[in-house]
C-alpha cells in the first residue's frame, strides 16, 4: 500500500473498504433482474469495476463464463483482488486501465470526504469538474473497447455494464464495432452533469446504441424496467439489442 502514499486514517478507511467490498453483497435486486439475461458461460464487461461488487454479481450468474473488471484508479485496484480473492472468483480478470474512444492517458480526480480522512474512490472521475473538494490525482490509461475485444480475440461478449462517472459515452464510441459485432446487453449509468465532464450528453449515447439497433428501458425505483424512446432524466437504463 506504500504506493498509494495513504495517511494513517485513510489507511484505516482502506481497511474498512476492503473487508466491506469482500463480505458484504450489495444490489441484490439487481442480481435477481439480471439472472434470466446472463447465461452460465456468459463473457461480461464490467467496466468501472470500483470495489467489485457488480464482478462478483456476474460471476455468481456466470460461473463457467468470464468477467472482465475494468478499472484504472490505483486505489479501487488496491481493493479490488481482495475483493475477489476472498470470494474464490477465479474467472474475474482485472483489466487495470480505463476505456475511451481513443487510446491514451488522462488525469484521474478521486474526492477526499470528511476532512481528508477518506478517500471517495466510488466518485473518482476524468475530466473537467467544478468540485472544490480536495483530490487525489493520478495519471491513468485508457484504451478502446474494440481494442481489448481484438486484443484478447473474444469470440462473444454477452453483458456490459458501466459506471464510469460520466465517461459513457466516451467508452461507447470506442466500442462501436464491438457493440455491432457482438450487440451486448448494456446497463449504462447515464447522468446528464457527470457526463458534461467528458464533454458529452445523454443524446450522445441514445443517438450512437439506437443507430445500431439497441432498445432502451429504464431502470425504476422498484426494480423494475420501463420501455423508453430516449432519456427520461438520470438513472441506470438497459439497451437490448433489436428490443428483445
Amino acid at each position: 500500500m506504500s504506493e498509494l502514499d495513504l495517511t494513517f486514517r485513510q489507511r484505516l478507511g482502506w481497511i474498512a473498504h476492503v473487508f466491506k467490498a469482500a463480505t458484504q453483497n450489495h444490489h441484490p435486486e439487481l442480481e435477481r433482474l439480471f439472472a434470466p439475461m446472463i447465461a452460465k458461460d456468459a463473457v461480461i464487461a464490467d467496466v468501472g469495476a470500483h470495489a467489485g461488487q457488480f464482478a462478483k454479481i456476474f460471476a455468481r450468474l456466470a460461473p463457467q463464463g468470464h468477467v472482465y473488471a475494468f478499472e484504472p484508479s490505483s486505489y479501487a485496484l488496491s481493493v479490488l483482488p481482495h475483493t475477489l480473492g476472498w470470494n474464490g472468483m477465479k474467472h474475474v480478470t482485472i483489466e487495470p486501465y480505463g476505456l475511451s474512444d481513443a487510446p491514451g492517458s488522462f488525469t484521474m480526480s478521486t474526492p477526499l470526504k470528511r476532512g481528508r480522512a477518506e478517500v471517495g474512490f466510488g466518485l473518482a472521475h476524468l475530466g473537467t469538474d467544478d468540485d472544490k473538494r480536495p483530490m487525489r490525482v493520478e495519471t491513468i490509461e485508457v484504451r478502446t473497447l474494440d481494442s481489448f475485444a481484438e486484443d484478447r480475440k473474444l469470440a462473444r461478449l454477452d453483458f456490459l455494464k458501466a459506471d464510469v462517472e460520466g465517461w459513457e459515452a466516451r467508452m461507447l464510441q470506442g466500442g462501436q464495432g464491438a457493440l455491432a459485432r457482438f450487440k451486448p446487453t448494456l446497463f449504462l449509468e447515464i447522468v446528464e452533469s457527470s457526463l458534461a465532464r467528458a464533454g458529452s450528453t445523454s443524446a450522445d449515447i441514445f443517438d450512437l446504441l439506437s443507430a445500431i439497433g439497441y432498445r432502451a428501458r429504464k431502470l425504476n425505483l422498484d426494480a423494475t424496467f420501463s420501455d423508453v424512446d430516449g432519456f427520461a432524466g438520470d438513472s441506470d437504463y438497459l439497451f437490448v439489442a433489436g428490443g428483445a
